[in-house]
């Protein structure tokens, strides 16, 4: 049975989306060295490409199966997003440097429940105080916002963190691994 018209379009639509949310994860997947994990995903992301492609170059006059396709994309990149951020728990290395009220700026993470360490630099104005801080990727804004809170000024770079094993877990909520 071959799915015509606005049928097609739907498919189109709803594979499409799959297809994107698939990859992302893919990429999660490879971020973290899950190798099986990625590959299985890659070989399930390329049949449904070859599914929904095959149903968008059979007319590619048919406006309603390339918007399909289009949306499919943002949507299915929107769904990925979503998906990562509720079922995948990552974490992130907040550096913040802070030429004054590094001391507070600390004291201040960690009755918060944040875990962080102080390192005493020389910047090219004098000395700066870097405090590093690992913590769970949807704690970012909590922790952003209190640190803009004590220090504005304060310069704040993030990086992603692979992995996370020993030691005490910056969530806000002061948990040991």
């Amino acid at each position: 049975m071959t799915l015509e018209g606005p049928l097609l379009a739907l498919a189109i639509l709803v594979l499409r989306i799959i297809n994107y949310a698939v990859g992302t994860l893919r990429l999660v997947a490879i971020g973290r060295g899950l190798k099986l994990l990625a590959a299985t995903l890659a070989a399930f992301e390329a049949l449904i490409f070859a599914i929904v492609i095959a149903g968008v170059v059979q007319d590619l006059e048919n406006i309603l199966n390339l918007t399909a396709y289009c949306l499919g994309a943002a949507l299915g990149s929107w769904v990925g997003m979503a998906l990562e951020a509720r079922l995948v728990k990552s974490y992130v290395i907040a550096n913040i440097f802070s030429a004054d009220k590094g001391r507070t700026l600390a004291e201040k993470l960690r009755e918060a429940g944040y875990g962080v360490t102080e390192i005493i630099g020389e910047g090219r104005d004098g000395i700066v105080v870097t405090l590093r801080s690992v913590i769970n990727k949807r704690e970012m804004t909590r922790f952003t916002r209190l640190v803009n809170d004590v220090n504005p000024n304060a310069f704040i770079a993030v990086e992603e963190a692979r992995g996370v094993r020993h030691g005490w877990l910056g969530t806000g909520r002061g948990k040991t691994l």
